[in-house]
């Protein structure tokens, strides 16, 4: 950096704090620039919540099993994310859950409060989710990575080999009758498969004994609301054929 940059870089910030007299001259009765806030610190996880986002694992024996994975992995370093994350974000529901939803990876707010899918779109899905009579707390969800990329960037393939396995173990141990695959990376990873979302879904594949559908992320219904249909109908499906099974 040349001694004109740092120069450039240093007033820049003067100015930034609120520090103007260096460039105008100030009136005594201005007020000086209030500083950026600094940003909250990591939420608690709210109550009735155990710390690694199951509900009440100590009730059954899956729920025991889920946490006994959560203290074998929540120290996980075996990718890069594990320096930079914040929290691990394991899961979160019902560790008996009938239905289980996985995403992609953590974002800004999951990787403060431990848990998955409590951003906007998390708050969109469960808006739509209770749309369609299905409450937050019957269900698990997960994501396919359990720290969050560095500015939400999507998942490495190094990233995502390491953590599959932890998805995997996590399905086998709640053992849900129904899997919802939100987006590309969740649908890809669990089937294998490089083709896009829009050809992955409108169908059932088997999988760990359970019936996967795959389906769009809550994220691209906020970039383009137009998907909000696609994933509407997804879970109006996904509820009907929860129904049959307990017909």
């Amino acid at each position: 950096m040349t001694p004109k940059d740092a120069l450039r870089r240093h007033l820049k910030a003067r100015w930034e704090a609120g520090e103007t007299t260096l460039f105008t001259a100030r009136d005594p009765g201005a007020r000086p620039r209030p500083k950026p806030a600094a940003p909250p610190p990591p939420a608690a996880a709210p109550a009735g919540l155990h710390p690694s986002g199951l509900l009440d694992p100590g009730a059954s024996e899956r729920g025991r099993g889920l946490l006994a994975q959560y203290d074998a992995i929540k120290d996980c370093v075996k990718c890069p994310l594990g320096a930079t994350r914040t929290r691990f974000v394991f899961g979160t529901g019902n560790p008996q859950a009938e239905l289980l939803f996985v995403g992609e990876a953590p974002g800004e707010q999951e990787d403060r409060q431990g848990l998955p899918f409590v951003g906007p779109a998390g708050q969109l899905l469960t808006r739509m989710l209770g749309e369609h009579g299905i409450r937050r707390e019957d269900v698990f969800i997960c994501n396919v990575l359990k720290c969050r990329p560095p500015n939400n960037r999507p998942p490495a393939e190094e990233e995502i080999a390491q953590c599959s396995p932890y998805l995997e173990e996590q399905i086998k141990r709640v053992g849900p009758k129904l899997i919802v695959a939100l987006g590309r990376f969740a649908a890809q990873t669990l089937l294998r498969s490089d083709k896009p979302v829009g050809q992955l879904r409108g169908r059932w594949y088997p999988l760990h004994g359970a019936e996967l559908r795959a389906t769009y992320h809550p994220s691209a219904i906020l970039r383009n609301p137009n998907n909000r249909a696609i994933l509407d109908e997804d879970l109006k499906i996904v509820k009907e054929q929860l129904a049959r099974l307990h017909a």
